[in-house]
């Protein structure tokens, strides 16, 4: 078996893959709700020089939960094909609605996170896919503390959005790299293939990181 591998090896391969979006490296960070995902980006994208890393729920709303797919196609995947900054309206999930606009550049590397991520229709131009590997209730649960009482109505709908989501488009199967909390240390990571099995190539690694928040 391979000594286990930093997440500065993964950000190294990450740098290493074939542009998958013109120019772009696009990589998925997908999960469950509360799973863990934008600490994931978070650190890569430090350890990317400063990777963009676009969050899908800037792209999403309440009205489009998961029906947001020919927006970041129109606004986000086809600049970045052609080599230019993509531009999208952020959302204000307090204001619910679109109040600012944010400017990603096609940066060698840029991060997408965010529950469906991993879609079929983004596939295609994702050059690696994560998927950070958490039962859905213990990610939920884990979401729903982190948000709050004041939450309470919004995850009644969200739950219940994600689990028709994930079993009409699953994520999980055609990820890369599974991405699991090493429960003996919080807010450590362990990456394996898609099998659970032990890595056995040089791109299956470990990945701890250590939780920003």
């Amino acid at each position: 078996m391979p000594a286990p591998r930093t997440l500065e090896a993964l950000a190294r391969h990450l740098s290493a893959l074939p542009a998958s979006c013109g120019p772009v490296r696009l990589v998925g960070v997908d999960g469950h709700a509360g799973s863990g995902k934008t600490t994931c980006a978070r650190q890569l994208a430090a350890l990317l020089e400063g990777a963009p890393v676009l969050h899908l729920d800037d792209v999403a709303g309440h009205e489009a939960l998961f029906d947001w797919t020919e927006r970041l196609t129109s606004q986000v995947l086809r600049p970045l094909e052609r080599g230019r900054s993509a531009r999208y309206g952020v959302y204000d999930w307090v204001a619910r609605a679109r109040t600012t606009q944010a400017v990603l550049p096609p940066a060698p590397v840029v991060l997408v996170e965010g529950v469906g991520a991993g879609r079929a229709a983004l596939r295609p131009s994702l050059a690696c896919l994560l998927w950070m590997d958490m039962p859905s209730e213990e990610a939920w649960r884990r979401g729903q503390e982190r948000d709050g009482p004041a939450q309470r109505g919004f995850w009644d709908r969200w739950i219940p959005a994600e689990r028709a989501h994930f079993a009409a488009d699953p994520s999980r199967p055609f990820a890369d790299f599974l991405v699991r909390e090493r429960r003996e240390r919080q807010g450590w990571y362990e990456v394996c293939g898609r099998t659970g099995e032990a890595p056995v190539s040089p791109v299956n690694m470990t990945l701890r990181i250590a939780q920003g928040g």
